[in-house]
């Protein structure tokens, strides 16, 4: 059994075997059989990967068909990312 966390929302993905190319998050219905939600990613390496071998993926967020995968990114919540919407939302707020 393949157990993650959807890089998105955080939902718990579980797969029996393995996960396939079209599989969507039942939470959010964003790709599953992406970059962020693999082991190997790693903002820090080059190509955010800590796989050598693999081939390079421009978009970390869409379904790829890279053979390395394996279900296990972790899920953080982007803080930092919120909390700057949420200033601009307000910053441009009608009254």
């Amino acid at each position: 059994m393949i157990e993650f966390q959807c890089f998105k929302c955080g939902h718990v993905l579980k797969f029996p075997e393995r996960v396939g190319l079209r599989e969507e998050c039942e939470k959010c219905g964003e790709d599953v059989h992406v970059c962020r939600n693999c082991r190997f990613y790693d903002p820090k390496v080059y190509n955010e990967c800590r796989e050598p071998q693999a081939e390079v993926v421009q978009d970390k967020e869409r379904a790829n068909r890279c053979e390395y995968f394996e279900g296990g990114g972790s899920f953080k919540q982007d803080t930092q990312k919120d909390a700057l919407m949420s200033a601009a939302e307000a910053l441009f707020k009608k009254k």
